[in-house]
């Protein structure tokens, strides 16, 4: 016999994850996720969308992620780097290049301040 999940509702998943519904709705939307719906159009949600949700909220909330670097982790399952305040990904390639221009910068300034 096969057990049956158990269904939230669209303002039970909201309260579990302490955020407002609409908040619900729109990663609904941005994350590409999709509900089951009653006759009447009752959004209903099992442990596994509670689950994701979770993980969404952690990314963007806890982490720093941007909306499309949470999409690209979940689609990848590879972290994105946070660079700064601004919490914007970039690639490791970019990564590698701004570390070199770093490096030729310090040694710019060594030199420029020997000649000081």
């Amino acid at each position: 016999m096969r057990m049956q999940k158990r269904k939230f509702r669209i303002g039970e998943l909201a309260k579990h994850l302490n955020v407002e519904k609409f908040v619900v709705r729109f990663w609904e939307k941005e994350f590409g996720m999709s509900t089951i719906r009653s006759d009447g159009g009752q959004r209903f949600y099992d442990e596994d969308d509670l689950n994701r949700f979770q993980t969404i909220k952690t990314l963007l909330y806890d982490q720093g992620f941007t909306i499309a670097g949470a999409r690209k982790y979940l689609d990848d399952g590879k972290p994105a780097t946070v660079v700064g305040s601004r919490k914007t990904t970039i690639d490791k390639e970019q990564q590698e290049a701004w570390h070199q221009d770093l490096a030729d910068l310090k040694q710019h300034l060594m030199k420029l301040s020997e000649l000081l």
